[in-house]
């Protein structure tokens, strides 16, 4: 007889507690479940049951035996739903999150390529700089920038963001270009008020080598796309990330100040919390977003 139709018939009898229930629930003669349980003892070489007149008991075996098989069971379950999953179509509303200016710049064009490739999912993207609980407030997929802090979920690398340095062209000719980081320090520098040292930029250059930088600064926001504003209007030099200013670059509005030097690059992951079985919406927009940004 089938294994695995053994193993179920004998969860069936623990569970219900008697041959006769697993008979019921089985649609088969009690003989018939009776003859389950026997063909396994007799392999195994362990009595499983203790049978009395009322209940049966399980044995320190088939203690053992029922929660592997109840493993063994929940693993067949998963494999038949995984595969099945597999061909369905991506459908439903995904919900994410993530920071602000990589949000409106490169993930917003990036999801609505992945709405024209699938028809049946809709989307709600919410952007917010701060910290985020994935699974308290609801959302199934979130861009994190920083250092990873929740262990409890599942973390998969994308590329390192990258800041940079830029200013107008009339600031530069009002103020001069710099030539070395540490000039940095005699221009007027626009701040990010999230940032924990405002006055100190850690720089790297083009050999990975490190700088830290004293600046002052007579005007500081809490969003990046208000500094890219300032810098546009002469107000200073700006450090933030090269996707939010590449299309001001490319316009001539802005230019690169000390090209060869950046922020230090700042890991960056889709994270979503740990599921066996991931739907098909799920599992097709953590393939894209990875093959896009990883």
């Amino acid at each position: 007889m089938d294994k695995l139709a053994g193993m179920a018939m004998f969860v069936r009898v623990v569970e219900l507690g008697s041959f006769a229930a697993a008979a019921d629930a089985s649609q088969v003669s009690a003989t018939m479940v009776a003859k389950h349980i026997r063909i396994i003892e007799q392999r195994l070489g362990a009595r499983l049951l203790h049978r009395t007149t009322r209940r049966h008991q399980l044995t320190e075996v088939g203690r053992l035996y029922y929660e592997r098989c109840r493993s063994a069971l929940a693993e067949v379950d998963l494999a038949e739903a995984s595969a099945s999953e597999l061909q369905a179509t991506p459908r439903g509303r995904l919900r994410l999150v993530a920071p602000v200016s990589f949000g409106s710049e490169s993930l917003v064009p990036a999801l609505v390529e992945y709405l024209h490739r699938n028809l049946e999912v809709s989307i709600d993207l919410a952007l917010d700089n701060r910290a985020h609980d994935l699974i308290r407030e609801g959302y199934e997929l979130g861009i994190h920038i920083g250092d990873l802090q929740d262990t409890s979920l599942v973390a998969r690398p994308l590329r390192p963001y990258r800041r940079i340095l830029a200013a107008s062209p009339a600031y530069l000719e009002r103020a001069g270009r710099p030539r070395t980081p540490q000039e940095l320090s005699e221009h007027m520098c626009l701040g990010h008020s999230y940032w924990r040292l405002q006055g100190l930029w850690h720089l790297v250059g083009p050999e990975g080598e490190a700088c830290e930088v004293a600046v002052k600064s007579r005007f500081t926001t809490n969003q990046g796309a208000a500094l890219r504003v300032a810098a546009l209007h002469g107000a200073g030099i700006v450090l933030q990330p090269e996707i939010l200013l590449a299309g001001d670059l490319d316009a001539g509005r802005l230019e690169a100040v000390l090209p060869q030097w950046s922020y230090q690059p700042t890991p960056m992951h889709l994270v979503y919390a740990p599921d066996r079985r991931p739907t098909a919406m799920l599992r097709s927009a953590i393939d894209f977003l990875v093959a896009r940004f990883g």
